[in-house]
């Protein structure tokens, strides 16, 4: 005769399912969080700029979608952006080229902000141009062909002028690289030079229409920029240290926004990543050549959740 084994209780079922629930809830990633739109928004400025662009929507990114901050984005230029900040008219900005290159944005306004450091080490700034060869990469004689460009340094330009149009391809007027030629072509006695002022996707039209034609050509540029992975560029030597070293990136904030808004505060000041990671995101955004930059800022931050969650935490 079988044995009847009465089911268990209701009570004993629920709350195995509940238990399931549980822990299902817990092994899914946690939701984002929609900014609040009654809180007060971040106030971010940046220049129109491949590193200046990846940086703010990635920051703007995470505020509204892990910390429920919502974010504003102003574009403007290198030096209204140190003016906007110091006068309280933002709250922060990531593209603060240290030491050498916004040297005189900081003279005037760094008493007036705070300072939070590097958010990107090892960035770089300088006269750039293509390593290309002409014709094919060698002769009939298995030799390399001669290069395109031969000026190795900055001080070879004066011997080369005429082979560049005396002329250097550079970008906003005021951004820190362009004073930094200005001082360049008197320190290097670069006379009958001239610099054109534009933008950058102006300098890069130019700079990719030169490679596909074989034409001489030297710009503004800077490093991390998605230009480098994409061409082989290389920096022309600098013997008089006009344009410095190896520069770092700052987060720059006003004055009281670590009373006014800690938990923003707190993951700017611990907002750091690589040149790789910034280039990855330029990369992205270069393929993409559409107007979603947050997208793409998106969609790097779900790449990186290591990296965000220690931003956050």
């Amino acid at each position: 005769m079988r044995r009847h084994i009465p089911p268990p209780p209701l009570s004993s079922l629920v709350l195995t399912l509940v238990l399931l629930a549980l822990v299902v809830l817990t092994a899914l990633p946690s939701p984002a969080r929609a900014a609040d739109p009654k809180r007060e928004p971040l106030r971010i400025v940046y220049v129109n700029w491949s590193s200046s662009i990846a940086s703010a929507n990635l920051v703007r990114a995470v505020l509204e979608e892990k910390l429920g901050i919502p974010c504003r984005l102003t574009e403007t230029t290198a030096d209204s952006m140190w003016r906007m900040v110091a006068a309280g008219e933002a709250d922060a900005m990531l593209s603060a080229w240290l030491p050498e290159t916004h040297a005189a944005y900081a003279a005037t306004h760094l008493a007036d902000v705070d300072d939070l450091g590097p958010n990107l080490e090892g960035a770089r700034v300088g006269l750039v141009v293509p390593r290309v060869s002409l014709g094919r990469p060698t002769t009939g004689t298995g030799l390399a062909n001669r290069p395109l460009v031969e000026a190795r340094s900055i001080t070879d330009l004066k011997t080369y002028g005429e082979q560049f149009g005396h002329r250097i391809v550079g970008i906003d007027p005021e951004a820190g690289v362009m004073r930094k030629t200005r001082i360049a072509l008197r320190e290097y006695e670069l006379d009958g030079w001239r610099l054109n002022q534009g933008d950058e996707q102006s300098m890069v039209k130019e700079l990719e229409r030169s490679i596909r034609r074989h034409e001489r050509i030297v710009v503004t540029g800077w490093k991390p920029h998605w230009m480098f992975a994409l061409w082989r560029l290389e920096f022309l030597e600098d013997p008089k240290d006009v344009f410095g070293g190896h520069e770092r990136i700052h987060t720059v904030v006003r004055k009281g926004l670590e009373d006014d808004m800690p938990e923003a505060y707190g993951f700017l000041n611990r907002f750091r990543w690589t040149a790789e990671d910034m280039e990855q995101l330029m990369l992205w955004n270069r393929q993409s050549e559409g107007p979603d930059k947050y997208g793409n800022a998106q969609r790097w931050m779900r790449a990186h959740p290591d990296t965000v969650n220690a931003w956050i935490d």
